[in-house]
């Protein structure tokens, strides 16, 4: 997997239907126990409501899991858990809380305000794409620094570090399927004198 879309950060968003007051809320998490941690801080927030709803995603194992937490079955874990899929995101969790108003919704009615309650919130916490960087390390002189230091973005690269000492040493991440031509570019610039060695992988935001 070159690239992914997931959550750019937590986020709520709540509304009301027939008096019940559905809050949805959407966090990015990495793995089971991130996403169970996340599941049980809300359900501890929100100790009081009537049912607190989860969906999430994970890439390791193409992991799924859901809860209708006393809903009728396929009326609210369901539901919460196709908004993320019909988003195609992953490594991420929500939790919808009810607070029952007193006035049944039916089940047509439950699937849409779940459904709802997770769009908002995934709405508020934004999408981003994540794809596969590699990470490179530069070691130059002074005096070749500052025209690599305007080229480094123009090839597409994101400077995360640099230190200076007898030689400027500058970390870079770059997609990785642009790594090979950005090495190439840096050493035809230098007249082959740098090269940049890969030092790591990652993925990161890459809009």
């Amino acid at each position: 997997m070159e690239e992914y879309k997931t959550l750019r950060a937590p986020a709520s968003a709540e509304f009301t239907e027939r008096r019940s007051r559905f809050i949805g809320y959407a966090q990015p998490v990495s793995a089971q126990a991130e996403a169970n941690a996340f599941i049980d801080g809300i359900k501890k927030l929100h100790h009081d409501a009537t049912h607190n709803v989860f969906a999430y995603l994970l890439r390791e194992g193409q992991l799924e899991r859901y809860s209708d937490d006393g809903e009728p079955q396929g009326t609210a874990g369901i539901p919460a858990l196709d908004v993320l899929r019909k988003q195609g995101v992953t490594d991420c969790a929500v939790v919808v809380t009810r607070y029952f108003g007193g006035i049944l919704l039916g089940a047509g009615g439950l699937v849409r305000a779940y459904s709802h309650a997770a769009s908002i919130a995934l709405g508020e916490a934004g999408i981003v794409t994540m794809a596969r960087c590699t990470v490179l390390k530069i070691s130059c002189d002074y005096s070749f620094y500052g025209k690599l230091s305007v080229c480094i973005p123009e090839w597409g690269g994101i400077v995360e570090d640099t230190q200076f000492g007898e030689e400027v040493a500058i970390r870079v991440r770059i997609r990785s399927a642009l790594a090979e031509l950005f090495c190439a570019k840096l050493t035809d610039a230098g007249n082959g004198r740098f090269q940049a060695v890969q030092i790591g992988e990652c993925f990161a935001a890459a809009d």
